[in-house]
């Protein structure tokens, strides 16, 4: 079994980075219709990674998911023809239009935004053609087992990262609030704002409260449990964040997935990873760790700030009238970014301008008090050392050094069974001193540099009996490498992967807007597979009346201890009865949550 880490590649620079970390795979945004409009790329920088991700035997899989209207669907697919020709391993897709389409014969995944979590919703997509499935990150390890035992398709599931509240695919609230649609790129994530919680009679429970932010996810304690339950490929959610995170986040799964390799388990891609840092998932961009539904439901909201914490420091001990001391055995530095929760629960932040022992001079002193936890949020240290070049990968290559009639032949063969042959004519010099020139042979040879590669062997087949000059060997040893490169690149060029529809049945004869419909295609897609009744989807009605803006599988009756099934964890921090009606209240706009205990879920509606 492969196992595959796939990194966010937010652009030509980040995806490279990605590769250098340990990536087995890239996810990247194309020059349109991808779900982090913010995160586009040219077409040119797009071949460039895919050649440098080929070499190294990643994929990279341009995300062409979002919704398409009935005009975008013509250079959609000439743009995916595009991606097809220089190389790109598969497509991300959403809106099941595309593959009424003449698409070329391109491997296709099923973003997580089509909704992925049932099995026959699954099973369906996997007789339609998708040879891969991202799962919907609320899949808990026994879901993820039943889907794998009553499927064959490749199951991708996150491990790393931001959460979306909603279940992905079926949030509106952005396009409601601000006409910006996630299912179209460009969500404005209102899950991030503070929030009052009402009821209905008007009575206010909670006062600005991110309720409805998530802590990041963090899966690090249960890949094995992961890859036991069928999961072969390993996503870190990151597309918009920064080169650091995308760094570190990628090398500490690359030490973690190698830690688990055995003989029935591989990496999906070549090289070894030496990095110049140690990997620490707390040191960059977090909102505390949640590991969500993986296996049981638990507090996951991040109440209190939809900011990055970072990691924890320890605690205030003593407080100046300009330094501050910090108990614990963490280090700091000059620039470091401290925060900290006030007394009224609001976060709050300093940098540190100078360094004592455990004494901190703050550029500006804050009104903190003894025992109030650290938090840094900047380690100016840790980043430094990401700013510079902070790993390498080499693949590793055995050389052999042979005489020919007409001169002299390298033979290169790489970890992966790739050989090139490089010939030179040269005249037949016999050495005096063969055992020093057999070794100034093998030096020379061994010189690979800046090149993705590292010697495993080098073998002077000659044993030094013939002298040649040092200029010609690296000559030689130059031209087979860029041979050895090019043929890297082309053997790991992917093959066709025509699409075959089964023509199996949809498992529901009516769709209503939650299925995301807003073009001809779409629609005639789902018709051909016997649906009846469709409603097209709200990008396209904006009729929001009665439908859900969000749906989730995150409860705030459960978060506040008041599950109406007596299943939460906590204690009640609300004064709330199973009869109260309960309100959402931002800058004027109610929402009105509605809990489906049957199936452990709450909607959100305008009210």
């Amino acid at each position: 079994m492969k196992l595959e880490l796939l990194s966010p590649a937010k652009n030509l620079e980040f995806g490279r980075e990605a590769i250098n970390h340990g990536a087995d795979a890239l996810y990247i945004g194309a020059p349109a219709f991808g779900a982090r409009a913010a995160a586009t790329n040219s077409l040119s920088d797009v071949e460039t990674l895919v050649n440098y991700a080929h070499l190294y035997g990643s994929k990279v899989f341009a995300a062409v998911n979002t919704l398409l209207f009935d005009d975008e669907l013509e250079p959609a697919v000439r743009m995916i023809r595009n991606l097809y020709n220089m190389g790109v391993d598969a497509l991300i897709v959403q809106d099941l239009g595309l593959l009424e389409c003449d698409l070329p014969p391109i491997e296709l995944h099923a973003s997580t935004q089509c909704h992925n979590a049932s099995i026959e919703r699954i099973k369906f997509l996997e007789s339609a053609g998708f040879k891969r499935i991202i799962l919907a990150r609320e899949t808990s390890l026994d879901q993820m087992q039943d889907i794998r035992r009553n499927t064959t398709v490749d199951l991708e599931a996150f491990i790393h990262g931001a959460l979306c509240v909603s279940y992905s695919g079926q949030c509106y609230m952005s396009q409601y609030l601000n006409d910006r649609s996630g299912n179209r790129g460009c969500c404005s994530q209102p899950c991030r704002s503070s929030y009052d919680l009402v009821t209905s009679d008007g009575r206010l429970l909670i006062k600005e409260k991110h309720l409805l932010s998530l802590k990041d996810f963090n899966a690090s304690q249960h890949i094995d449990s992961m890859i036991c339950a069928g999961i072969s490929s390993f996503k870190i959610e990151g597309r918009l964040k920064d080169l650091s995170y995308v760094k570190n986040i990628t090398a500490y799964y690359r030490q973690l997935l190698d830690s688990m390799m055995n003989d029935g388990r591989k990496p999906a891609s070549s090289g070894k990873c030496t990095f110049l840092f140690t990997p620490d998932v707390d040191k960059t961009f977090n909102r505390g760790y949640t590991d969500y539904f993986l296996t049981q439901r638990h507090p996951m909201a991040s109440l209190e700030t939809q900011k990055s914490l970072g990691k924890q420091v320890g605690k205030v001990s003593t407080v100046g009238r300009y330094t501050l001391a910090v108990s614990g055995n963490e280090e700091f530095s000059n620039g470091d970014g401290l925060c900290f929760f006030d007394a009224n629960g609001r976060l709050q932040g300093f940098l540190v301008n100078a360094v004592q022992g455990r004494t901190l001079t703050p550029n500006r002193m804050p009104d903190i008090k003894i025992g109030d936890s650290l938090w840094r949020n900047n380690d100016q240290q840790f980043e430094k050392q990401l700013q510079n070049r902070s790993a390498e990968r080499k693949i590793g290559l055995r050389l052999l050094f042979c005489a020919t009639k007409q001169g002299f032949c390298l033979d290169l063969t790489d970890e992966d069974g790739i050989s090139v042959s490089q010939s030179i004519d040269a005249e037949h010099i016999v050495s005096d001193k063969p055992t020093h020139t057999s070794n100034t042979i093998v030096r020379q040879l061994a010189k690979l540099g800046d090149t993705p590669f590292s010697a495993l062997t080098v073998t002077d087949a000659t044993e030094g009996r013939y002298f040649l000059p040092a200029a010609i060997l690296n000559q030689l040893r130059r031209t087979a490498i860029a041979h050895l490169q090019a043929k890297r690149i082309a053997h790991f060029h992917p093959a066709d992967c025509p699409r075959h529809d089964q023509l199996l049945p949809y498992p529901e004869t009516t769709l209503d807007y939650r299925a995301n419909i807003v073009n001809q295609k779409s629609e005639t897609f789902y018709r051909r597979h016997g649906v009846q009744s469709i409603e097209r989807g709200l990008e396209q009605t904006h009729d929001y009346n009665n439908h859900a803006l969000m749906t989730t599988k995150y409860c705030i009756r459960y978060e506040l201890g008041c599950c109406l099934q007596g299943k939460s964890q906590s204690r009640p921090q609300v004064p709330l009865q199973p009869s109260d009606r309960l309100l959402l209240r931002n800058n004027g706009q109610l929402f009105r949550l509605e809990f489906d205990c049957s199936q452990c879920l709450m909607r959100i509606y305008k009210a």
